[in-house]
């Protein structure tokens, strides 16, 4: 098993300097962003689609640092309606997939994506309580018109590729849980889309991270490293679908994620938060589900993504490197 980082949070450094910190914390695993919500600031991807040499090279530079690249992630939105957002991200899962390819990495993590509510919709729409049969209806357009169409496709190119696509089941998303997932695989008959498993967006929706590996067994590819607290007292009294949130200032230069969409700021005190690993579960959580995730594949990459806002990059990833390591010798692999 590979014991890693999504690299996400280091792009304000070189590659080779975001290479050597991993190495330095005892990891052996990287992911590298390729488009979608971020950037690409270590990735150049047309170069190395053009030549084999500079794959070779950049290669190189992983293996110099004693780092395996383990996964690329595009994560985005493909099926988003906005035309400046859905058409670009959905490409760069197409050229994501090519160019994994091309270097002879495995994994292509992203999202499922989600579709705007009705034909003509600018804004996409996410449907989790279907109550009354309207719901019902925007939800059959947009798997059967938009979404299934779409994952058809990278159902067949990922399997002329032999790359493996791994969604990350997130909410505002079509798949956001193990049915979901399920959903999507068996209505476009894939071999080539599963999940990367990240209990980060399992906890706070209540669902049991090693129970989703046991139930979906060989359709887990991929994993991440992030942990989520849940804040009981604040949780009692909104329950975890805290909208709270509120539009980053100009001022404060808020992240884009594409078109005119910037990422919004959490709530001062949240039903819940990401964080780092062991900062929500101990080895409670964390040595088993390295062993669920071990017996679907002792080959898997596991990859801390790291999101907790009370640390800085460096003390964040010290502190999960740290907590997962020491969860894998526990666990005995």
């Amino acid at each position: 098993m590979h014991l890693g980082a999504y690299t996400a949070c280091l792009h304000d450094r070189p590659l080779d300097e975001s290479l050597k910190i991993l190495g330095e914390l005892g990891l052996t695993s990287a992911e590298i962003n390729t488009g979608g919500f971020i950037g690409t600031p270590h990735i150049p991807i047309d170069d190395l689609l053009a030549s084999a040499g500079a794959r070779e090279d950049y290669l190189g530079r992983y293996a110099q640092a004693g780092i395996t690249l383990t996964g690329l992630n595009c994560n985005g939105n493909p099926l988003n309606p906005d035309p400046l957002v859905g058409p670009r991200h959905a490409d760069d899962l197409r050229r994501s997939i090519e160019l994994a390819a091309a270097l002879g990495v495995k994994r292509v993590v992203t999202m499922s994506g989600l579709p705007g509510g009705h034909p003509g919709a600018t804004l996409a729409n996410w449907i989790v309580n279907p109550w009354d049969s309207q719901f019902l209806n925007a939800l059959d357009y947009q798997w059967q018109e938009v979404a299934v169409p779409f994952w058809r496709d990278i159902q067949a190119r990922a399997a002329d590729a032999d790359v493996k696509v791994c969604i990350e089941m997130h909410p505002q998303n079509l798949v956001f849980n193990p049915p979901t997932l399920l959903r999507l695989i068996e209505q476009t008959n894939a071999t080539h889309v599963g999940a990367e498993m990240d209990p980060s967006h399992l906890f706070w929706q209540g669902i049991d991270p090693v129970a989703a590996i046991d139930h979906l067994g060989d359709r887990v590819f991929h994993a991440a490293a992030k942990d989520t607290r849940i804040n009981e007292e604040n949780c009692r009294l909104v329950g975890v679908l805290d909208d709270r949130f509120t539009h980053t200032p100009a001022d404060q230069n808020p992240l884009g994620l594409g078109g005119n969409n910037t990422l919004n700021q959490w709530p001062e005190q949240p039903a819940w938060q990401f964080v780092a690993v062991g900062r929500g579960h101990g080895d409670e959580f964390w040595v088993p589900f390295l062993q669920a995730l071990h017996r679907v594949d002792p080959g898997m990459a596991v990859n801390i993504e790291h999101e907790d806002t009370e640390l800085d990059q460096i003390e964040g990833l010290r502190l999960a490197a740290e907590n997962l390591i020491a969860a894998g010798r526990k666990a005995g692999l």
